[in-house]
């Protein structure tokens, strides 16, 4: 009986209405890709509940080649996995797999077409290339002429809204594409064009993105660069959501993902950290000034393990030359007592890598950073080379070091799940980066773009907002009071950017100062979340992000304009009374002139209250709520 079950499920994932023409289901019914091999090309739309948002699409491996649709084969998968760190701790799988069996003119490959409730996944394999052969991974999108996209930009604030209809006569040098991008469907739909498993798919660069004018269309091509004889792709991801924050808890890109590839996870902890970078120059009321030196670190790491803090991240002043196998460390500081202290105190060190200085040799690299006791690393200015991104992460997890990659990194979507060493990526403008403030617009943007390729190290959490503002620092903002946020909007960025990481820049006083405030950030469980929520969003307006870890929830919010954001507490359980902390703006609080002025109020809440969370223009507000 079973087996006759399965099926008849089967015959309703797919259907043939001719020779040529396939439909594959999402395990909801919901939404279909519709594959057809005429003219020798096979091309897809994608159907969502009736609607369709993607049409007459060609998808190929090996271009302007002849192809037929051999055979097809049905899978289901329903399962659950369990991550090492995320926004969830449990991860369900539940897609409808077609296998399609094609020749391109004596060359056999198989194309993997994943539905999922909340989008769709492609990936080629071929098993015999040869040298004649010119391999390029190759897809359109045939977005409606209404739809506008958005894209990230570097350290730049992302473009968009760009309509496709006038993409044509857009110069597309000035707003360069670049994954992951954001489709605002003129359906109400919100998509994402990214990819993801690109680790496990040697030979390829990262997705490039452009707009074909001669087919009048959005494309992705990738070639194949590699001399290997197998050929697989990355998985090229479509997802689809109905409200535009939940695309930053779609699992879709983790679910693709190749397995965790590390046997034993036990020393990879998700945390918060100190920085020093953003510090020097900071002069607290006791007359001390932060610099390159022992007693700057010692207050780093006193105030990290008074507050349960797990690391300190030092820059990288603490070397000053580098040739093969050999560092030549700063005179300004005794490296070797300041990791003396830390381990006494119980407080991981990580500490920052670049090749400016010279090039120590990533096989020699991590085992000594692994010699010196390190927790991990902060690799900057390594470039967008993917094999040498891969050997990277693979190498430091060999020697049980955790890798923030710096500076434009490779946007390895889903490498958090095979190497969870990888624990973020500043893949944004960081706060302050290049010594440029940005704006609570920008911060919106990235929050809603930039972090669907994965989690982001972005550095926000600065308290003392005036001081920065006012030059009082060796590297802040090029342009004083250039920065525009508040102490209640930084710390509630801290939660809704997603990082196996959070990296705090500001100086251990400025948050002792405002212990009432840190409290949201100390608290927080960074990365051992249970659940996720995107509760509102906006683009270029506003964010509001609910963080589960047992039976404790964190709330952040931020509001570009400034209003009311009306937060409807159904996700508690029926019947328990909760404590609420409300961290939040005064009637005072001005992002651009009294931008520290915030109160902190407790009270009680249960299911079905409503917050009406007051923020004003570039501010923001925290809540945190416990049985």
């Amino acid at each position: 009986m079973r087996n006759l079950f399965a099926v008849i499920i089967a015959i309703g994932l797919l259907s043939c209405s001719s020779g040529n023409k396939l439909e594959l289901a999402s395990p909801n019914g919901l939404l279909t890709i519709k594959l057809n091999n005429s003219e020798n090309k096979l091309k897809y739309n994608l159907v969502e509940n009736g609607s369709e948002i993607i049409s007459n699409s060609e998808i190929s491996i090996l271009q302007n080649v002849a192809v037929k649709v051999l055979e097809t084969k049905i899978n289901q998968v329903n399962n659950t996995w369990e991550t090492v760190w995320g926004q969830f701790s449990e991860i369900k799988n539940n897609y409808n797999e077609l296998e399609v069996s094609l020749d391109y003119e004596g060359t056999p490959a198989t194309l993997y077409i994943r539905s999922y409730n909340s989008g769709v996944a492609f990936r080629f394999k071929l098993d015999k290339s040869t040298k004649d052969l010119k391999p390029s991974y190759y897809i359109q999108y045939g977005l409606s002429s209404n739809d506008h996209i958005f894209s990230p930009a570097g350290e730049g604030q992302p473009i968009g809204p760009l309509l496709i209809g006038d993409l044509a006569s857009t110069d597309l040098k000035k707003h360069k594409l670049k994954m992951p991008l954001l489709v605002e469907n003129h359906q109400n739909k919100y998509l994402s064009l990214l990819e993801s498993d690109l680790v496990s798919a040697p030979g390829f660069g990262v997705m490039k993105l452009y707009f074909d004018k001669e087919s009048n269309v959005l494309t992705s091509n990738n070639k194949f660069t590699s001399t290997e004889n197998n050929i697989l792709t990355p998985w090229r991801l479509i997802l689809v959501e109905n409200h535009i924050g939940d695309l930053l808890t779609n699992t879709v890109p983790l679910n693709v993902a190749a397995a965790n590839k590390i046997e034993d996870t036990s020393w990879i902890k998700p945390g918060k950290t100190l920085w020093d970078w953003r510090v020097h120059g900071y002069t607290a009321k006791d007359g001390f000034t932060y610099g390159i030196d022992n007693e700057s670190y010692y207050r780093f790491i006193d105030f990290a393990a008074e507050n349960d803090i797990e690391y300190f991240l030092i820059d990288d002043a603490w070397y000053t030359h580098v040739e093969p196998g050999k560092m030549t460390l700063s005179e300004k500081l005794d490296l070797d007592k300041v990791i003396a202290y830390a381990k006494e105190k119980d407080v991981e060190l990580l500490l920052y890598y670049d090749r400016r200085q010279g090039d120590y040799g990533d096989d020699a690299l991590f085992p000594y950073y692994k010699s010196l006791n390190m927790k991990g690393i902060k690799y900057g200015f390594m470039g967008t080379k993917v094999d040498f991104t891969r050997d990277a992460i693979r190498k430091s997890a060999e020697s049980n070091l955790l890798i923030d990659f710096h500076d434009a990194p490779v946007p390895f979507t889903g490498v958090s799940r095979t190497y969870p060493n990888a624990i973020t990526r500043e893949f944004c403008h960081a706060q302050q980066d290049s010594r440029r403030a940005f704006t609570p617009k920008t911060f919106i943007r990235m929050a809603l773009i930039n972090a669907l390729q994965g989690p982001l190290d972005m550095n926000n959490g600065i308290f003392d907002v005036t001081g920065v503002n006012a030059g009082k620092r060796e590297k802040g903002p090029r342009k004083l009071n250039s920065l525009e946020t508040t102490s209640v909007a930084e710390a509630a960025r801290t939660l809704i950017v997603f990082s196996g990481l959070v990296c705090i820049p500001d100086a251990p006083e400025a948050y002792t100062e405002k212990s009432d405030l840190f409290e949201f950030i100390k608290e927080m469980p960074v990365g051992k979340w249970d659940e996720s929520k995107v509760l509102h969003a906006k683009m270029d307006t506003y964010i509001s992000t609910a963080r589960r870890s047992g039976d404790q929830w964190f709330i952040g919010s931020v509001h570009v304009e400034g209003g009311t954001l009306e937060i409807p507490l159904d996700f508690l359980e029926e019947g328990k009374t909760y404590t609420v902390t409300y961290y939040e703006d005064t009637k005072e609080t001005n992002s651009k002139t009294n931008p520290e002025a915030y109160q902190v109020r407790t009270s009680t809440v249960k299911k079905g209250d409503v917050i009406k969370a007051n923020i004003v223009a570039g501010s923001g507000h925290c809540m945190w709520i416990r049985p």
